[in-house]
Parts: structure tokens; sequence; C-alpha cells
């Protein structure tokens, strides 16, 4: 790899389906190839790993439909300097390809190199495939870019097969924190919290109106006797009474 040729993991690593069911463990449930094995040169599913323990493995992770890596993982094999990354689950996450392009607005300021995709400054590759594509550019070939990393296992985090799906932030944005995970709090404690309060509002007017309408019935009883009582009397009175005529002038 040191040598700036083209690695075939790399090339795996950018055009690899990954999530896919695995065939070897098709029967099995969490069974989506989310590791991307260095040494075979092949993505794995988590069931895979007892045959690639020795091996270096990557952790590939999914937000908002597009494949992503952990920035402290991909720098062991690679420079992901420049390369804008967002915060997911309290880890900093890189997209592994050149997302759909979106609509670009006259001045919109900083912009990809590659395929001039809006960015936050002083990011100047919006995914990895973009800037190797701009490495390859200029020097024709990926010296300086590749690293050597002879052991790289996967965290405890990266073992998992879940899919947390999360909103995607810029490091320089406002908010702490995205997705959903012990970790952190984010979006999913502030719904939380939100449910909560609806649900105790709701009980509250619940309580109120039972309250109220138990009052109507007391009400009810005590008053109905004498209110159908009060128009029964005024009709026989009526009855009762000659009627009175005009007088005749």
């Amino acid at each position: 790899m040191e040598t700036g040729e083209f690695p075939t993991w790399l090339e795996v690593l950018l055009k690899d389906k990954f999530f896919n069911a695995c065939l070897d463990h098709e029967d099995v449930k969490k069974n989506e190839k989310n590791i991307l094995c260095v040494d075979c040169c092949l993505s794995i599913c988590p069931h895979c790993i007892p045959s690639h323990s020795s091996h270096r493995l990557l952790q590939i992770r999914r937000y908002v439909y597009r494949d992503v890596l952990r920035v402290e993982d991909g720098s062991k094999l690679m420079d992901c300097s420049l390369i804008q990354p967002y915060t997911s689950n309290s880890s900093k996450v890189v997209f592994i390809n050149e997302r759909p392009k979106c609509r670009q607005f006259r001045g919109s300021g900083n912009n990809c190199i590659t395929c001039h995709r809006s960015l936050q400054s002083p990011y100047s590759f919006c995914s990895l495939s973009c800037k190797i594509s701009d490495v390859i550019m200029r020097q024709r070939e990926l010296s300086g870019f590749l690293r050597v990393c002879n052991v790289l296992h996967l965290t405890d985090e990266g073992t998992t097969t879940t899919t947390p799906s999360s909103t995607l932030e810029p490091t320089g944005s406002t908010r702490t924190s995205s997705g959903s995970g012990g970790g952190n709090g984010g979006v999913g404690d502030m719904f939380w919290c939100q449910a909560l309060a609806c649900t105790a509002t709701t009980e509250i007017v619940r309580k109120k109106r039972s309250s109220l309408s138990s009052t109507c019935r007391r009400v009810t009883t005590v008053v109905s006797p004498t209110n159908t009582e009060a128009p029964a009397n005024f009709v026989n009175r009526r009855k009762n009474t000659p009627p009175h005529r005009a007088p005749l002038y």
C-alpha cells in the first residue's frame, strides 16, 4: 500500500454494495455485510468474523441511506483530512462515496474540489472518493494518502449489526449531537421529553373533563325534578283556566 498503487481493498471499499445479505449466512438474522476485511479484500457480515479474527477489519456504517466510515477507523488506513466530517452517535464520520448533487446556490461559498458540492469551511472534499479522485489527478498515485496499518480491530460498537437511523449534522453545527445511542441524549431524548409532556397534558385535561362531567351529573340529578315539574304545572294551569278574550269595541 505504501508504494502508491491502488490497492484492491480500497477498490472494494469504493465499489462494493454493503449492507446486502451475506450469501454464506442468508438464513441467519442480522446478516448484513457491514464489515470490510482488508486482508481478504471482501465484505463480510458479523457471522463471518470468526473466520477473519486475525485479519484487519474495517467497520462500515450507514446513515441517511449512505455508507460512512468513522474518521478514527479510516484514518488508520488513509488520510481523511480535509473531508467534511459529520457527528453521529458521538463519533465523527465521513461519507465513502459522492452523494447525489443537490441544487447549487450562487455564491454558496466553499465547495468540494471534485464534485462542487457545498461544504463548510475549511473542508475541501465531501467524501472519501472525491479526495481520492483529486489525489490521483494531481499525483497519478496514492503515495502520501495511504498509511501503513498492520493491526485493525473492530471496536465493541463495531461488532453490532444494528443500523441506526440518524440525522447527520456538520461538526460545526450548534446542536450537540444527533441520532440514537446511550452515550448522547440528542434528538431521541428531545422527542421522548416531548412525548412525556404531551402525555401528562392529556392526563390533566382528561381528569378535568372527568371531574367536570361528574359535577354536571350531580347538578342535573338535583335540579332536574324541579325543572320537569314546572312546565307540567304551567300546562295544567292553562287547561283549567277559561280563555281570556279581547273586549269588543
